[in-house]
C-alpha cells in the first residue's frame, strides 16, 4: 500500500488577513488626523502668486502693452490678483495681506476695492507713487514678506 501526501495548501490564514486589515485601518485613521488640522492656505503660495502677477504686469509694460498694472484685492475668503488681462485667485482662509510703502510707518491692509500698482515703459514702479518701494506682508500659519523695489525688482524678503 502506498501513502500519498496530502496536498499542502499555501496562502494566508484568516487571522493574518484580519490583522493586516486592522493595521491598515489604524494607520489610515492616524494619518487623517495629522492632515485635518492643517490649513490648505499657504502664505508662501500667496507670496508666489503675488510675485507672478507683478512680474506679468511688469513684462506687459516692457512690451508696451496697455495692461501694465496689477490690482491686488483682499476679499473675505480670497486674495485676487489682476494682471495682464487675467484674474488669479487664491483662497485666503482667514489669512491677511498688508502693504507698507517706502517712508510709511506701519502696514495697511489691502482693501477689497483693490491696491493698484502701475509700471512705466522701463518696468519701474509708476504708481501709486513713482519709483517707490512697497513691501507686502502675508500672514497665516506663518508670515512671508515680498518686496517690490522702486526699480521693479520683485523678491521674497523685506525691502
Amino acid at each position: 500500500m502506498t501513502m500519498e501526501a496530502a496536498p499542502r495548501s499555501s496562502g494566508f490564514t484568516l487571522v493574518e488577513l484580519v490583522m493586516v486589515i486592522i493595521l491598515i485601518g489604524v494607520l489610515s485613521a492616524l494619518g487623517i488626523g495629522l492632515f485635518t488640522s492643517r490649513s490648505a492656505f499657504s502664505p508662501l503660495l500667496a507670496t508666489q502668486q503675488l510675485a507672478s502677477a507683478t512680474l506679468l504686469a511688469q513684462q506687459a509694460a516692457l512690451a508696451g502693452n496697455s495692461s501694465n498694472s496689477v490690482i491686488i484685492r483682499q476679499l473675505p475668503n480670497a486674495f485676487e490678483f489682476e494682471a495682464g488681462g487675467s484674474l488669479f485667485s487664491i483662497r485666503s482662509e482667514g489669512a491677511g495681506m498688508a502693504y507698507q510703502s517706502e517712508g510709511q510707518s506701519g502696514y495697511s491692509a489691502i482693501p477689497s476695492s483693490g491696491y493698484f500698482i502701475g509700471f512705466d515703459s522701463l518696468g519701474r514702479v509708476a504708481s501709486p507713487a513713482p519709483r517707490q518701494s512697497t513691501e507686502f506682508r502675508i500672514t497665516g500659519d506663518s508670515t512671508f514678506f515680498l518686496c517690490l523695489s522702486s526699480l521693479g525688482a520683485v523678491y521674497q524678503g523685506r525691502c
